[in-house]
């Protein structure tokens, strides 16, 4: 991936029985309600599986912790 991954969440609407997606950088698509939401369910998978691979924070008593 060459860009930096967005932190704005997409917005979406039902509008004449269709599913509009409304994202960052211009992303704008119309889904049949059953294709958005299989495609619901697919994001929220690779989300679950995207926060294991992140590593958390450690903590460091010089950034904040208390002393």
């Amino acid at each position: 991936m060459s860009r930096a991954p967005h932190d704005t969440p997409t917005q979406a609407c039902a509008e004449d029985g269709e599913v509009m997606l409304d994202g960052p950088d211009g992303l704008a698509v119309s889904l049949t309600p059953n294709a958005a939401a299989a495609s619901a369910v697919a994001i929220a998978e690779a989300a679950v599986v995207a926060r294991r691979q992140t590593p958390r924070p450690r903590f460091d008593e010089h950034d904040g912790g208390h002393d």
